[in-house]
């Protein structure tokens, strides 16, 4: 304590403002030394949540969600004082490498063998961990300290490694050969062991390399996945047959969002029990969970991800992005779930980048920009991993921005191709934008995970809404390719065929549901098929081989067209379209299904689907394009009086007649349905409840209240034979088993 004072009374004069404000702001928690209390010591420079002047400023005044540290109502300048004085105290600013950085790197990755254990810049070995952030923690001095130190590992039967997530009773250990193990702690023997010898003058040489090295733009190494953790393209083409297993956001590459297993029956449904609760902070949890042999990864709303075990719902490792002021305006606060393949995980992130994970310690192995956040784009859904692609959309729906589809190659994050969702100069298409310039900031976002089909080798994607949404004047015409399935070449981009589901959308009726791809008989013809519920209230089975238009009618309350013509257009009535005084109309703009997943249910031939049926007054206004910022074009009012009512419908997928209905007091188009092998439909609602209900018939069999809004699809999955279900539900993962 008194080396403490001691070191508090050697700051520079100019630092005691920032002294003075650390003591009123932040004493309670880190003590008036900041030697800690409550709050971590803060004088080592050894800071978690990174070490720069900007990570200080940002820690304090936005908070650390998923900590205790909260966001400290200070102006920014007084924040910066306090960055600056905690730098000081740490050495940091003033303390600088004296080694050679390309000694140090010639080192790292060669003689020393740091590079054995530890990942630099996405490159180099897992068991020690990842140096990249090494600039924001460490000073020199620090550095060199901590290569001196012998490392402490842990020991239990033979196995040696990392100890890791310790609680009282259990803890995770990483080995060498890169495998996870979990035990319980009374049977681990703690040990210790030496660092490589290395003169102080190659100590110096490696931090100098860690602390002023970039940590991109190095050549990555070679992807060899892991032979114990390998999730090949052959998997993913054949996901049914690892029912244990959820491989892709949708379950499969055809989006029927459907699980193999049957342990859990109508029969025995009723003695479901919570098996594990996981918090993970933050708030509007929307994730469908990816599970691979035993570890389950997740999203939260602000771009972080996290590995679980399945088991449990234990903490394995966390990535926590630290993402900039995104222009929240133009999109959902939101992240929707991961992609794998081979041993990396693909996370799209607020912010607009694509970032490449190791699936076993979360290590960043390359982190790429799609586009500048500032100018209002950003990702929320998943990314759809085909063979060693990588395909994104991007959500710019409301923000005179446009879309796009984009291709990255999966070893290096190199962007491979990119298909515009409106048509550009030179495309025949553009005529159905008047004027024509409307189409560059004419919206048609493409905000779902898309669906893929070996067999014709074409990606499916949708398009939102055009912008902007209810002023129809400023955008005459068809306004493709909005509110469309565009299918795609995934080797070039190229748009073989599209089909338009609401043509010169008002009601902001985006497309971007899913994809779902079966085959049955129509006419008498075995075809290939792509059907999907429409957030306009009309369900459609189209060619997927051709886009022609086979069925359809509507599925839910509307009002605003007599039906469909024999080319699968609507037949609008008069009326409907939004004015300065308002319109009525149903279904309202959330639309009677949204991007909540649907289910195929093939033993019953029934598509599973959550509805809302509300209807709304839309007005227009006519306002000039800003790209960036809210560009509605108009404003929507939801009827109080018909309320939100909602329901579960199986409708008969080749016609999409109803063949049974469960209603719910609150209706969602954002919650999803999963049906099993088992016979078992479950349904989440907005309300809180995750709801199991028998798939042929409807009738209800058990349900579970969360206490926490549902915004999300359940999945399922087995560990060690036994099935599991689970739901994100607000802030937390619930996991749900038999006893």
């Amino acid at each position: 304590m008194k080396f403490a004072i001691f070191c508090l009374a050697m700051v520079p004069a100019l630092a005691q403002n920032g002294r003075q404000l650390f003591v009123k702001n932040c004493s309670a928690c880190h003590g008036d030394t900041a030697k800690g209390g409550r709050g971590p010591d803060l004088t080592t420079g050894d800071w978690k949540f990174g070490g720069t002047a900007d990570d200080l400023v940002r820690n304090m005044t936005k908070g650390i969600p998923g900590t205790q540290m909260p966001a400290i109502p200070m102006p920014d300048a007084d924040a910066r004082a306090v960055a600056n004085f905690l730098l000081g105290l740490a050495g940091r600013g003033v303390e600088r490498p004296t080694g050679n950085e390309d000694a140090g790197k010639a080192l790292f990755f060669g003689a020393a063998k740091c590079a054995d254990c530890h990942m630099f810049g996405g490159r180099g070995g897992l068991f020690g961990g990842d140096l990249s952030g090494a600039r924001g923690k460490f000073s020199p001095s620090a550095l060199v300290k901590k290569m001196s130190e012998p490392t402490q590992l842990a020991e239990q039967g033979g196995v040696r490694g990392v100890l890791k997530n310790e609680d009282t009773f259990t803890a995770h250990l990483f080995d060498r050969a890169g495998k996870w193990h979990f035990l319980r702690k009374t049977a681990v023997r703690k040990i210790e062991e030496p660092h490589p010898a290395l003169t102080d003058g190659q100590r110096n040489d490696i931090a100098a390399f860690l602390l002023k090295a970039p940590t991109t733009g190095h050549a990555l190494a070679e992807w060899k996945p892991a032979a114990d953790f390998n999730v090949t393209y052959d998997r993913l083409l054949h996901a049914e047959r690892e029912p244990q297993n959820w491989l892709t956001y949708w379950g499969n590459y055809s989006g029927t969002h459907y699980s193999g297993l049957k342990q859990i029956t109508p029969a025995n449904v009723p003695s479901l029990k919570s098996a594990w609760v996981h918090q993970m902070g933050g708030d509007r949890i929307e994730t469908t969970p990816l599970v691979v042999d035993g570890m389950m990864f997740v999203t939260g709303p602000l771009s972080n991800a996290s590995a679980l075990d399945a088991r449990t719902g234990r903490t394995i490792w966390k990535y926590t992005r630290r993402l900039p002021q995104v222009a929240s305006h133009c999109t959902v606060m939101t992240n929707r779930g991961l992609a794998v393949l081979g041993d990396r995980l693909f996370l799209a992130t607020l912010d607009t980048h694509l970032v490449s994970l190791d699936a076993k310690t979360g290590n960043v192995i390359w982190d790429i920009e799609v586009n500048d956040y500032k100018k209002g784009f950003s990702i929320t859904h998943a990314p759809l991993v085909i063979d060693g692609k990588i395909i994104v959309g991007v959500t710019a729906g409301e923000c005179a921005l446009a879309g796009w589809v984009d291709a990255y190659d999966a070893a290096t994050g190199k962007r491979l191709w990119r298909v515009h969702a409106t048509p550009q100069p030179g495309d025949p298409n553009r005529k159905t934008w008047a004027p024509e310039i409307s189409a560059d900031y004419g919206g048609s976002p493409t905000w779902t995970t898309g669906t893929y089909d070996p067999d014709t080798d074409t990606i499916f994607w949708m398009t939102g809404n055009p912008g902007p949404d209810y002023n129809s004047r400023q955008r005459l015409g068809d306004n493709l390719y909005s509110d469309s399935v565009l299918a795609l070449d995934p080797k070039t981009g190229r748009i073989k065929w599209w089909f338009q589901f609401t043509p010169h959308d008002v009601h902001d009726w985006d497309a971007n549901e899913t994809p779902v791809l079966i085959d049955g008989v129509i006419r008498g013809q075995k075809r290939k098929l792509l059907v999907t519920a429409q957030r306009n209230a009309f369900y459609y089975v189209l060619d997927r081989t051709t886009g022609e238009f086979l069925a359809g009618q509507a599925f839910a309350k509307q009002t605003w067209a007599k039906g469909l013509d024999d080319k699968g257009r609507p037949i609008v009535l008069p009326n409907t379209t939004p004015t300065p005084e308002g319109n009525y109309v149903c279904p309202d703009a959330a639309g009677a299904a949204n991007w909540g997943s649907p289910s195929y249910d093939a033993a019953n031939g029934n598509f599973l689907v959550s509805v809302r049926e509300a209807c709304a007054i839309y007005t227009s206004v006519t306002k000039d394009p800003v790209p960036g910022q809210g560009f509605t074009g108009g404003d929507v009012q939801v009827d109080p009086k018909v309320g939100t009512p909602g329901a579960v419908r199986a409708l008969d997928v080749l016609t999409g007649a109803t063949k049974w209905n469960f209603p719910l007091q609150i209706g969602s188009p954002t919650t999803g349905v999963l049906g099993t092998a088992g016979g078992v439909a479950f349904a989440s609602s907005n309300d809180g409840n995750l709801i199991a209900l028998d798939s042929k018939t409807g009738k209800y069999l058990w349900h579970y209240y969360t206490g926490a809004n549902i915004i999300a699809s359940p999945m399922a999955y087995a560990v060690n034979g036994k099935q599991y279900v689970a739901i994100a539900a607000q802030s937390a993962i619930f996991v749900f088993g038999l006893p």
